[in-house]
């Protein structure tokens, strides 16, 4: 796997945001199911931490670096990945280059509500763009397989599932043999911040690999999570080179 590194067991695809909307763009004229995750260094220690998560996220055909945690990990290891590739930023990539065209979009997630005002919002800013149905995040268990009938019965092609991790990577490999959609991302609160329910931090954080210390200012409460970041990066550094590199 010379286009990947393995980061404490996942193996990260090293490509920066281009590459990363090249390789989607090609998978909606390919047959099957395509899995897009986008995992941060929290999502990588949830996965090293358990063994059928992490062999979840590295079954998915596309898995993009959404941290600047995981570019440094990526730089320690000698393998490293030239830039971030949040999910955000490679979503608006596609729906940038999908708009105007036939293929479709599915937003599944989001508080009731939610993903109605994000297909409204994201008309506006994407003129053209087609979105062949909706969903809010809540549901029974027994709703699961009435949600996946709407999905594949609206004919989209692109499937937003916004639960948050590890939900939503859990819930698209649970029926990754039912759904009928050619490509299926997690990208977390996506929806909020087309929406506007959910601000995202300015570009001079996000160039920077400063997003999260802008969302501890906002959120304070987050203090706990973000000590996340300082056990992976020791995790890495410490237990990282024992995993090799090539497959």
């Amino acid at each position: 796997m010379k286009d990947k590194v393995n980061i404490l067991g996942v193996w990260v695809d090293m490509v920066n945001i281009p590459r990363a909307v090249d390789k989607i763009m090609q998978f909606f004229n390919d047959d099957g199911l395509h899995k897009v995750y986008t995992p941060n260094s929290e999502i990588i220690m949830a996965a090293y931490k358990d063994d059928n998560f992490r062999d979840i996220l590295n079954d998915a055909e596309l898995l993009t670096a959404d941290g600047i945690g995981v570019v440094y990990a990526s730089k320690i290891l000698g393998k490293p990945i030239t830039e971030r590739a949040a999910g955000y930023d490679i979503l608006c990539e596609i729906l940038e280059r999908i708009k105007g065209t036939s293929r479709s979009v599915f937003l599944f997630g989001g508080k009731p509500g939610v993903a109605e005002t994000a297909e409204e919002k994201l008309k506006e800013r994407y003129p053209g763009i087609v979105i062949a149905g909706t969903r809010n995040g809540y549901f029974k268990p027994e709703e699961e397989e009435d949600i996946v009938s709407q999905i594949n019965s609206s004919g989209a092609e692109l499937l937003l599932v916004c639960l948050g991790a590890p939900k939503q990577e859990l819930w698209i490999n649970k029926y990754k043999d039912k759904l009928n959609v050619k490509v299926a991302m997690g990208v977390g609160g996506s929806l909020d911040v087309f929406a506007g329910t959910a601000l995202r931090a300015p570009d001079f954080y996000c160039k920077h690999g400063l997003e999260w210390f802008y969302r501890l200012m906002k959120q304070p409460s987050r203090a706990g999570r973000m000590l996340a970041l300082p056990k992976f990066g020791f995790t890495v550094l410490f237990k990282g080179r024992k995993y090799k590199q090539e497959d």
